[in-house]
């Protein structure tokens, strides 16, 4: 590809390309139709640009009954509506299992009965299904338990719940092994036995809970069900699947693209009472867009399993209580910042502690919070570039992880391996995630094991490592109207990344530190007009230096994210500055 602007290296020593556009996609497109080339950069068919530009459930649905067991699990879930039986419905503590669990709660709620839901602490039971826990549920009337988010690797609890009798429908996502747990049906587009439904593999457990309720609906409509009665409207749903797939950091693609889309727009009618307490609670004053569903609505969700009480999330998501959502979102809200302190602490000792000349960070610690090494696992990633995983030990040796991916790095099958090997009392995940359960005497061998499969793979990942640039703009060109013009092209989120433009050349006026991270500076084009730019968790990098050093002598190149200024309450754009480059 093309270097943009001749930057063969920028101040972070990248280089910075074209979004690569094959030039027959280019074909009968129209040379002013941005939103289209913003499309087709991402990956999209030519011949789906339309679907794209304004993705709907109807074109992107598939039938349900091409996922292996899903048509089993819709009966046996239509004949417990029919026979009115008591439902358990037993999710994860984060928000992909809170939505999960909340989908399959309000649908079930409105076809007349009345589910319980389980979230497990994270503390005391840990991730997934355990024996005590289902052997509870039955012992207070549940014969059908349900897990979302979890079970795909919960042999010996679900083994022990049939020898009891419970009937268990297992609606997951993540990877799987080669056995699969003793259910009445596995609903799981990674199944390794998966034909069809292998091509939705991205979606995240609230989206194949969704899938679900259309085949249970389907299903009921069959039996004749709804003779005298409404049918439930599934899409009314939509909101809590697009905060679990964009929480869950699910790419963008195909059907997810449909489900953030559409459910944005339920979200914004705020039909949710929870949902709708949740946003007053984050101080949103506008619709809530993509962003928001990751960085401000999903940690409060989080939050409660992290620090707090694990089922909040999903009590905030079923209720209809206004007063209740109300108390919950403002419990959730402290549980937040509460989070936020304690992920510091363990940040900064984690930084400490890294082996930077390995492929694969792996980090641990005695005492550390298990509910945010998740997060500090995520932030690393982002530092080093490269697989993270932070390790929690306990009293007892035995360590809690969690681990992030870089694109390209299938860390979930790599902790899939590991656990056949030996090395893991427990484990699993997807490509981007993962999480894990270890001894600590096991965990230098377990560095050893990691490093040897996926080093090669980071090492190739990180060779194509550049700066990808949509844009390039006069400084004058970062304004409202270039934002929402790409914002036509959304929604943006993992695997269909925000467009990023080149900017400049700027001389800085002014610059300055916000917080204890993050960099604000002033700055202008040749004909004096200025801009904000902003540079988050930079301080401490060469990009943060050279802001705050520039001084106004030097011209810079700024490359980053467009953006509307929503706190200013002005209609005035600002930059989110990734990299700079030096223009002079």
């Amino acid at each position: 590809m093309t270097e943009v602007l001749g930057i063969a290296q920028s101040i972070l020593g990248q280089p910075w390309r074209w979004r690569a556009l094959a030039a027959d996609a280019r074909d009968g497109m129209a040379h002013d139709d941005l939103v289209a080339q913003l499309l087709l950069a991402r990956g999209c068919p030519p011949d789906a640009v339309e679907a794209h530009r304004a993705p709907s459930i109807r074109a992107f649905m598939p039938d349900p009954s091409i996922f292996r067991d899903m048509d089993r699990a819709a009966q046996r879930l239509a004949d417990a509506v029919i026979a009115r039986e008591a439902v358990a419905i037993f999710g994860d503590y984060d928000v992909d299992g809170a939505t999960s669990a909340a989908v399959m709660v309000r649908l079930l709620r409105d076809l007349g009965l009345a589910p319980r839901a389980y979230i497990p602490d994270r503390m005391t039971e840990g991730y997934g299904p355990t024996e005590a826990a289902l052997l509870r549920l039955q012992a207070e009337g549940a014969n059908l338990i349900v897990t979302v988010d979890c079970g795909a690797q919960a042999f010996e609890p679900l083994a022990a719940a049939h020898a009891a009798g419970i009937e268990i429908l297992v609606v997951d996502h993540h990877k799987c092994a080669t056995e699969l747990p003793r259910a009445h049906a596995v609903v799981n587009p990674n199944r390794l036995d998966e034909t069809e439904g292998a091509a939705h593999g991205h979606l995240a457990a609230v989206g194949v809970c969704f899938l679900l309720g259309a085949a249970l609906i389907r299903t009921l409509r069959t039996r004749g069900y709804f003779a005298d009665r409404p049918e439930p409207r599934l899409l009314d749903l939509l909101d809590l699947v697009a905060l679990g797939t964009v929480a869950d950091v699910a790419p963008l693609r195909g059907l997810n693209r449909a489900f953030v889309a559409q459910g944005l727009k339920v979200m914004a009618q705020r039909r949710n009472v929870g949902l709708a307490a949740l946003i007053d609670a984050a101080r949103l004053t506008r619709a809530p867009t993509c962003t928001d569903l990751g960085f401000a609505l999903g940690p409060r969700i989080n939050a409660g399993g992290r620090v707090g009480r694990a089922d909040l999330g999903v009590r905030l998501l079923t209720t209809d209580d206004p007063a209740e959502a109300r108390a919950i979102a403002e419990e959730l809200n402290h549980f937040n910042d509460e989070r936020r302190a304690i992920e510091a602490g363990v940040q900064a000792v984690a930084e400490t502690g890294v082996d930077r000349a390995r492929q694969v960070a792996i980090v641990s610690g005695q005492g550390w919070h298990p509910g945010v090494i998740g997060i500090v696992a995520g932030r690393l990633k982002e530092k080093l570039d490269r697989p993270a995983i932070v390790i929690a030990l306990d009293e007892n040796g035995v360590g809690k992880g969690s681990g992030r991916s870089i694109s390209g790095v299938d860390l979930g099958a790599a902790i899939l391996s590991a656990r056949e090997h030996g090395l893991l009392i427990a484990g699993g995940g997807h490509a981007m995630a993962a999480g894990l359960t270890v001894e600590a005497a096991r965990i230098a061998e377990l560095a050893d094991f990691l490093e040897e499969r996926l080093a090669e793979a980071v090492v190739k990942a990180s060779a194509g490592r550049a700066l990808l640039v949509d844009a390039v703009l006069a400084p004058g060109g970062v304004n409202p109207a270039l934002v929402g013009a790409m914002d036509a092209g959304g929604p943006y989120g993992m695997g269909w990344p925000a467009p990023r433009v080149a900017a400049g050349p700027f001389r800085v006026i002014r610059a300055d530190l916000v917080g204890t991270n993050h960099v604000r500076a002033i700055v202008a084009g040749p004909d004096g007009r200025s801009l904000k730019a902003m540079a988050f968790r930079q301080a401490d990098t060469a990009l943060g230096q050279a802001l705050l050093g520039a001084g106004g002598t030097r011209r810079l190149w700024l490359a980053g994210r467009a953006k509307v200024d929503d706190w200013s309450g002005r209609d005035v754009a600002e930059l989110h500055v990734e990299d700079a480059a030096w223009a002079d």
